[in-house]
């Protein structure tokens, strides 16, 4: 059962969520570099915190398994460059 505390927890994480790409969209100029890249402006442990969220997603685990697998522990860093 999903406690109150729950739904707080989850409407905070929506928010702040939403808020980013809120304040992200205002900043585009309209051009397609500026929206993809933020217009450069983008603080650097905010690109830190979303290049390691990107590591959670469902298949990253299992292509860097596959990497060490065949090529050993140094082809882990792979995926940083």
């Amino acid at each position: 059962m999903i406690e109150k505390l729950d739904w707080i927890v989850i409407v905070l994480s929506l928010a702040i969520s939403l808020g980013i790409g809120w304040w992200a969209a205002q900043k585009n100029s309209g051009n397609t570099e500026s929206f993809f890249l933020a217009g450069r402006s983008m603080p650097w442990w905010l690109l830190g915190v979303s290049m390691v969220a990107t590591t959670f997603a469902a298949d990253t685990p299992t292509l860097i398994t596959d990497w060490v697998r065949t090529d050993g522990v140094s082809k882990n860093w792979l995926w940083w460059s």
